[in-house]
């Protein structure tokens, strides 16, 4: 029997242990892109389409390098390796994980394509939806909707929930596709335990995050000024304290994922296969 106590447990003994470690991978991998994407949509405002362009380029890059802090940091998890060590495996890892990770996104996208499509059967303005315009929105539309996006909602948390591990099955067993079907064999029987764990931890992060942009912010607002439009001193100092505490909570995903990987392999019976190289 795994138990979520004991994986918490822990992932706080590794972070505690190696944190000095794992500092350098956090602040280059999540620190530098939140911090500094947080200040995007104030760019982007009545930029050209050529800047509107390159921020995405970047964001892109950011996502990139995001996913392979998550595998590094796997690495170091799973194998108590140094970080020299933890990113050539990360650089091994990244084009499963990237294609993993388009393939879901895909998946996700294929999910909600009823919506759009049903708005559009009916008429409604998919464009001004999209770009924030005012619309007209039928009863009956409105109602399938909200019924479809909670069914949705509920089924990607069940989802998120079989395919928690699939990161550490790509860095320890060098799996691509078939981390998905790992993952979803080794999560049988935990699911709903997996799922109070998705949900406190997205409220708690997302208290926490939406308390210091909101407490900072007004502060630094108070004191920088904040009524400009555009990029501020107070916006940034703003998204260089909320990316700290995202990165804080960052830190925990690929940790935790990766000892629950150990606890449930451990489980059953497959012990600690090394990767493939």
């Amino acid at each position: 029997m795994v138990k979520m106590g004991t994986v918490w447990d822990r992932t706080a003994e590794f972070l505690t242990d190696n944190i000095a470690t794992i500092l350098p991978i956090a602040l280059l991998a999540f620190f530098v892109p939140a911090s500094i994407e947080g200040n995007f949509h104030a760019v982007m405002e009545g930029a050209s389409r050529g800047l509107i362009l390159s921020l995405q380029l970047i964001q892109l890059a950011f996502g990139v390098l995001t996913v392979w802090g998550m595998l590094a940091l796997t690495a170091m998890a799973l194998e108590n390796a140094d970080s020299d060590h933890a990113g050539r495996v990360a650089v091994q890892r990244l084009p499963a994980a990237l294609v993993v990770t388009l393939v879901t996104f895909a998946g996700l996208l294929l999910l909600m394509a009823p919506i759009p499509a049903v708005l559009s059967a009916s008429g409604v303005d998919v464009m001004a939806i999209a770009e924030g315009r005012n619309f007209d929105l039928p009863s009956g539309v409105a109602s399938f909707v909200a019924i479809y996006l909670i069914l949705a909602v509920g089924f990607s948390l069940w989802l998120c929930a079989r395919l928690i591990v699939v990161t550490p099955v790509i860095v320890r067993e060098g799996k691509w596709l078939g981390s998905l079907r790992q993952s979803w064999k080794l999560t049988h029987g935990i699911t709903w335990r997996v799922i109070g764990v998705i949900i406190l931890f997205a409220l708690l992060s997302w208290v926490a995050i939406l308390a210091a942009n909101t407490v900072f912010g007004s502060v630094f607002a108070l004191i920088a000024g904040g009524d400009r439009a555009g990029v501020t001193l107070s916006g940034v100092l703003t998204s260089i304290v909320v990316a700290a505490v995202q990165t804080g909570f960052t830190m925990l995903i690929p940790v935790f994922t990766s000892k629950l990987y150990l606890a449930l392999t451990a489980a059953a019976g497959l012990g600690e296969s090394p990767a493939r190289a």
